[in-house]
């Protein structure tokens, strides 16, 4: 398996706290990481803090198209409302490239959270049925955001349950978990199963 510290890691929805946080761990672990937005200031901006807090440079911020060429792996963490109208553009720059799939489908009411239909099953579902010639994978879905950019926790204390049909994909993944120290990553089901991976039995859903 290809080394994951010889990859850049891309973030589209960098800005936000799921994968701000994420970029973060992955920064102080030494992986190179691009945060993508679509205002290309405000990915800079979120980058900058990131340095700081990290004490790295291998953080840059880009617009979503450019987060998405440079990068070898590129995580998905924006709302759910934004998540097709962001990946389907990406579509060409995204060919062969491993894709992470983060996101929850939630609606919010006076009640709290509740989960959403997807037509396609689940985020990644749909992610697979708009990026066909990439390598979509499902993972780190009920990671707490706040743990991850809480700079006063040192391990991130959980198991993060990787779903897809390539076994290749799925191994770097959980490679990209278990690098963030307390992260254990473990292989959870086929693409068949990958509906299943953000109402995970016992995690508790974080919105990104």
């Amino acid at each position: 398996m290809t080394d994951i510290r010889e990859l850049t890691i891309g973030v589209l929805g960098g800005t936000g706290p799921q994968g701000k946080g994420l970029a973060l761990r992955w920064a102080q672990a030494g992986l190179n990481v691009v945060i993508g937005s679509r205002d290309e200031a405000r990915a800079e901006g979120t980058a900058a803090e990131l340095r700081e807090a990290a004490g790295v440079q291998n953080v840059v911020g880009r617009a979503n198209a450019d987060c998405a060429s440079r990068a070898d792996v590129v995580l998905v963490a924006v709302p759910w409302e934004g998540h097709a109208k962001t990946v389907e553009p990406l579509r060409a720059a995204l060919a062969g490239k491993i894709v992470i799939d983060c996101v929850n489908p939630l609606g919010f009411d006076s009640k709290g959270p509740y989960p959403l239909a997807v037509e396609e099953g689940s985020a990644a579902q749909q992610a697979e049925a708009l990026l066909p010639d990439s390598r979509v994978t499902a993972a780190f879905h009920h990671v707490s955001a706040v743990l991850l950019g809480d700079p006063e926790v040192a391990e991130v204390d959980t198991d993060v349950l990787v779903l897809g049909d390539d076994r290749e994909a799925t191994d770097l993944v959980r490679a990209l978990a278990d690098v963030i120290p307390g992260m254990r990553g473990i292989y959870g089901a086929r693409r068949e199963s990958i509906s299943t991976a953000s109402s995970w039995k016992g995690a508790k859903p974080e919105v990104p």
